[in-house]
């Protein structure tokens, strides 16, 4: 058995063709390049490619599996150097009983599965070559469908105010949007981690993933699941999953919740924070809010957080995020750690104060081990990061 970084929620912003598939996502994400950038830079064991229903993505992954480029596994996923791919797709429904659009994830485990799954999804979206697009179908039709082809089914980035699961409006309870079998893992997203999202009962019962929902090929890994399997595959992931024969999830590592854009509850015009029991904005009057995770998680908690019950989750900066840490600093690491996770994970506080000014080594290290000061973020804007202060 060998422990894994996985990050199941990456974008394609275009194919070889220039065609969009993520309208929003970077020019440079493209399959080839993320691959290359998961592997060779970010030293990830397993990623998910989540627009991967696209006919033109599916025409390159199939062209680069016939030109050797990647090879498709017995088990399931792609493989390139280090790394598999999974294959993936982000869709939204809206089935009439939920209020507001929901995100979900689902994976195939293989090209032939997949190609038939985007034919099907064909049938019922207005765009099959978009990202996120609409699914003109309910919650459960979609779930039986992907499990009808052997996949499986992950709500996405669950407590986000848009696009989301828990987010918006007067949803208590998943079941009254999905079958709770049919359901493999949830996303927590950036505004959340363990200890919050484990005061929702109703979780108990499925694995939390970690995911950066790359929409550039810096954010690949910004966060991750660490996972221990045999070997990366989709069937060993779907083991791990269900925590069977020795798979199993080991850590989550995540930006601290306050630095998510949705942590805090802010006026939906100017941004200010409002008190507890404020209906209108003190600052500019307004009287729309955009509620954010940790005011939504007070709404539906039902129970005491045990923490010991799960893996643990780590707050952890990107070394992006780190005071010092620019491109060529960052370079200067990997020539000497290879991988961004090598950084993370395995060098010393000794061999970083070789490489770089002991400043900015302590600086890592003190945010690899999530002691930094936060500024919490809200209403789209992302949370700061006081590196001079220790956490609260």
């Amino acid at each position: 058995m060998k422990e894994f970084f996985a990050d199941i929620h990456i974008h394609i912003g275009r194919t070889r063709t220039g065609r969009a598939v993520k309208i929003t996502g970077a020019r440079s994400l493209t399959i080839d390049q993320i691959l290359k950038e998961a592997s060779q830079s970010k030293g990830m064991g397993m990623i998910g490619v989540i627009d991967a229903q696209s006919p033109e993505v599916l025409e390159e992954l199939k062209d680069g599996v016939k030109e050797g480029r990647y090879s498709e596994l017995d088990d399931g996923g792609l493989s390139f150097g280090q790394t598999v791919l999974l294959l993936g797709s982000e869709l939204e429904i809206n089935d009439g009983y939920s209020n507001g659009p929901i995100h979900v994830l689902a994976f195939m485990p293989t090209l032939i599965k997949m190609s038939e799954f985007s034919a099907w999804l064909a049938l019922h979206m207005k765009n099959v070559h978009l990202s996120s697009q609409r699914l003109y179908v309910d919650g459960r039709t979609l779930q039986r469908k992907v499990k009808e082809l052997g996949g499986l089914f992950i709500p996405a980035h669950i407590f986000t105010p848009h696009k989301s699961l828990y987010g918006k409006g007067v949803k208590a309870s998943l079941t009254e949007v999905f079958d709770p079998n049919f359901i493999d893992a949830v996303e927590l997203g950036l505004s959340c981690d363990t200890s919050m999202a484990s005061q929702l009962s109703e979780l108990n019962r499925y694995p939390f993933l970690t995911n950066s929902d790359a929409h550039s090929l810096g954010k690949i890994a910004r966060e991750y699941t660490k996972i221990l399997m045999d070997h990366a595959s989709f069937r060993e992931f779907a083991l791990a999953l269900q925590g069977k024969d020795g798979r199993k999830i080991t850590g989550n590592y995540g930006l601290a919740p306050q630095l998510g854009k949705y942590y805090h509850t802010t006026c939906e015009k100017c941004g200010v924070r409002p008190n507890e029991y404020d209906h209108v904005c003190q600052t500019c009057g307004h009287t729309r809010f955009i509620k954010g995770v940790s005011e939504r998680l007070k709404e539906l908690a039902d129970q005491e957080c045990d923490k010991g019950k799960r893996p643990p989750y780590v707050h952890q900066l990107p070394l992006q995020f780190i005071p010092g840490v620019g491109a060529k600093t960052l370079e200067k690491l990997k020539t000497v750690f290879q991988t961004e996770m090598n950084i993370l994970h395995q060098a010393t506080e000794k061999e970083l104060k070789n490489v770089l000014p002991e400043k900015t080594a302590n600086y890592i290290i003190k945010a690899r081990k999530g002691e930094v000061g936060l500024i919490a973020g809200g209403g789209g804007v992302y949370g700061k990061v006081d590196i001079n202060h220790e956490a609260t």
